[in-house]
């Protein structure tokens, strides 16, 4: 295993940088793709989130890896090398994974335990699989970092750790009071349409508020939102509450009446710049409470001094939840963590050995197949239930000459620092390395056609 990772968070770099290093969408593509035609990386997955940037790759030279995977980073990014090199980090083989499953845990969120980071390593690797850059070694590793994250929910109270970014948000507006009283019967502005709008629009719509608008660059997705909320049964939908879409143009004039204002869309610069919301505020001296969740930022920081506005932001986030309590069940969580690592890497150990295994077993039968013949040469009286037994006899004897060294260097292999016992069989038993090289490729060939498949 030659796993790699390269990235910055919320934990390394300051809201400013991350900002800057935000990831478009379209620029996530076309950065798995250059990373894959690099000369040392054969894999590659990008995890990019609303506080966190990290590229994942199998790569076949370490120093040069990091060499790479930073230069792509950084030119896909809005910073340059020099900005982001103080704030990268570096995690390799079994510490990348560790860092995986800790972020897939909610260990590594800016609130302890939130869950949607599990949706968006999903979508890192539906994204990897649709441009074919993830091969055998990522899927299994996104696959697992998955069923970890899941396991640390279900297993564990690390839910109560911390919540969502959302409604740790919305707590923060509150200022102490219960958001459902808080909220309730509130006029709410919701821009944008995405996950994390939409996750906020459900919250909100649950804690009892009186009015919603979406307003979106595509008002057709706007108005798909307010349906779902709206439509019967849907969960905490109150009767008395008034939904509708709205275009990008309109939020100047729903700024005026709205009490709750909340932001995250894919945005590059401000959605609302500060003399907007002055503007737009200008006569009405009721409080305006304004939630940013996107990254790069959508609300102009100069809104804190708009007059009856209070503003929480990515950065100001950060700041609350370094105080959040932590909950006794983080240590469960990462004794969980812990244990699936040493799973995981146990099990990548003992793959790597299969080839050379499968290669020893053929040129076993190749020497069988081989005997035999020339025993037909030399017995041609031979008929076919005697040839038929001798050459059972022959294959009996030796699977049981090879069956306790395949296990016992399988058992070896797995453990730390059994990534050697692949060179000695290979050695021992002077196989062909091309023999061994065309097996693995052939696995590889048969994963990337299952993802496919699944895909």
């Amino acid at each position: 295993m030659t796993l790699l990772v390269v990235g910055l968070s919320h934990r390394s770099a300051p809201v400013s940088v991350l900002e800057r290093a935000a990831l478009a969408p379209e620029a996530r593509g076309k950065l798995l793709q250059d990373a894959v035609s690099a000369e040392p990386v054969t894999e590659s997955a990008v995890l990019s989130t609303c506080n966190r940037i990290e590229l994942y790759a199998d790569v076949d030279k370490f120093h040069a890896g990091v060499a790479e995977l930073s230069t792509l980073l950084a030119r896909h990014s809005g910073a340059g090398l020099e900005e982001l090199t103080p704030y990268l980090y570096v995690h390799y083989e079994d510490r990348a994974v560790h860092h995986l499953f800790s972020v897939a845990c909610g260990l590594d969120s800016m609130v302890v335990g939130e869950g949607q980071i599990l949706g968006q390593i999903k979508d890192a690797l539906a994204v990897a699989q649709e441009l074919h850059t993830a091969g055998r070694l990522l899927n299994d590793l996104f696959q697992q970092a998955l069923r970890v994250g899941k396991r640390a929910h279900s297993e564990t109270g690390i839910d109560k750790a911390g919540q969502s970014l959302v409604t740790f948000g919305l707590e923060q507006l509150a200022d102490g009071r219960d958001v459902e009283t808080w909220a309730h019967g509130k006029r709410a502005l919701v821009i944008g349409a995405g996950s994390m709008s939409s996750l906020a629009a459900t919250t909100l719509v649950r804690a009892g508020i009186g009015e919603l608008i979406v307003a979106n660059r595509t008002v057709e997705r706007a108005d798909r939102l307010v349906q779902i909320l709206t439509e019967a049964g849907s969960p905490g939908a109150a009767k008395a509450l008034t939904a509708r879409a709205a275009a990008m143009t309109s939020v100047p004039d729903e700024l005026a009446l709205a009490d709750i204002v909340v932001s995250c869309t894919g945005a590059t610069g401000l959605v609302l710049a500060g003399e907007m919301v002055a503007a737009a505020r200008e006569g009405n001296t009721a409080p305006l409470a304004l939630l940013d969740l996107a990254m790069p930022r959508d609300i102009d920081a100069a809104v804190h001094r708009v007059e009856g506005a209070h503003l929480v932001d990515i950065e100001s986030l950060a700041d609350a939840s370094a105080d959040a309590p932590m909950a006794a069940d983080v240590d469960k969580v990462r004794g969980i963590v812990s244990d699936e690592v040493a799973a995981f890497g146990a099990a990548q150990r003992a793959a790597h050995i299969t080839p050379t295994v499968v290669a020893l077993r053929t040129m076993a039968a190749d020497v069988v197949a081989g005997e035999i013949t020339r025993l037909d040469g030399r017995l041609p009286d031979l008929d076919d239930k005697q040839r038929a037994e001798i050459t059972q006899t022959v294959r009996r004897v030796v699977d049981k000459l090879l069956h306790a060294p395949t296990v016992r260097v399988k058992q070896l292999a797995s453990e730390p620092g059994g990534a050697g016992y692949a060179d000695a069989l290979r050695e021992l038993f002077d196989l062909d390395p091309q023999t061994v090289a065309a097996v693995s490729r052939a696995d590889t060939r048969a994963d990337r056609h299952d993802v496919r498949e699944r895909a």
